[in-house]
């Protein structure tokens, strides 16, 4: 009887164990991986996230930086370590739905991975033109573009990357014929969209304000399925005869995917209540990241898989690869 017993003891200690390990998360330091650069916007979104975050969870988070390769560096550090919730990963939707169908080999698979725990902003794109351009809606700019076929260049911060799709998303719905300018980055494309060297760009919120609200440019439409605060009177593109027609640069906090069930859920509760903090909601705004409100997991997956749909078929007809 005291052999049974004692391995009856010892089955019993290693059931409960994961759930008493669970219970007691966090007891260390997290550490918050992000893709790009220390100093950059999503650095710095990153870093407030893992303020509250340590302070809600009551243990230090720390970022880490593993910048390059589009951010497949950074996603392959976290899809590689140990799944108990100590290493989180700040992403992009580049990384999660662009990559994989950019790129032939990725290091990482973001499906079987990774399960995304919260998704935090979700950043519009602002159609803006040259005031060159005599079209001060999304339809005079259709029609201007039709009765100049070819004639229209849109700029980009590269080829594959969001802005550039967004403008071939624009104009396969549209049925128009305008030429792709790939630059090394948003800001020369901006540049030569003020010189009049372009007309047209599809341009992130933060970047399109300021010439936009200086008369510089002329935003006709945005990108998100309503209108946005910073910009009240410029109409969705979507309401502008396109309803179909929605993209977006949203930021989510994700973790290896064979996450413990119970740690995922203090993770995501602790994200969830920063989605609701009011102090946390205006600091995001204040540097230009408009925060989501909490959903769901099933959401999250609708979101995401929605997303890698609406690009799906973009790419598809482009024939890009990267590789």
């Amino acid at each position: 009887m005291g052999w049974r017993a004692a391995l009856f003891g010892l089955v019993t200690a290693l059931a409960i164990a994961p759930q008493a390990g669970a219970a007691e998360y966090p007891t260390r330091s997290i550490k918050l991986v992000v893709p790009y650069a220390a100093g950059g916007p999503t650095d710095v979104l990153a870093r407030m996230i893992g303020e509250y975050l340590g302070r809600d969870l009551k243990q230090p988070v720390v970022v880490e930086n593993k910048a390059g390769a589009q951010g497949a560096i950074a996603a392959e550090v976290v899809a590689r370590a140990e799944p108990d919730g100590y290493t989180l990963f700040v992403t992009a939707a580049s990384i999660f739905v662009l990559n994989p169908m950019l790129y032939k080999k990725l290091p990482y698979d973001p499906v079987k991975d990774f399960r995304m725990l919260a998704l935090i902003t979700d950043l519009p794109v602002v159609m803006e033109v040259h005031p060159s351009v005599p079209a001060k809606t999304v339809a005079e700019f259709v029609a201007y573009a039709k009765q100049n076929p070819g004639k229209l260049n849109f700029g980009s911060a590269g080829t594959g990357g969001t802005t550039h799709l967004a403008g071939e998303m624009f104009r396969q719905m549209a049925g128009i014929d305008i030429v792709h300018v790939p630059y090394k980055g948003a800001g020369p494309a901006l540049t030569d969209l003020l010189s009049g060297n372009i007309q047209l760009m599809f341009d992130s919120l933060g970047t399109a304000l300021p010439p936009v609200k200086s008369g510089m440019l002329r935003a006709l439409g945005v990108s998100s399925s309503q209108r946005i605060a910073d910009l009240p009177d410029v109409p969705t593109i979507a309401e502008s005869g396109y309803p179909d027609y929605a993209v977006s640069v949203w930021y989510g906090v994700a973790a290896p995917a064979k996450l413990p069930e119970e740690v995922a859920q203090t993770i995501a509760a602790s994200l969830n209540r920063a989605l609701t903090d009011e102090a946390f909601r205006a600091s995001l705004e204040k540097i230009g990241f408009p925060p989501l409100r909490p959903r769901n997991q099933a959401d999250i997956n609708k979101f995401i898989d929605d997303d890698r749909a609406r690009w799906s078929g973009v790419i598809k007809s482009l024939n890009i690869s990267l590789d």
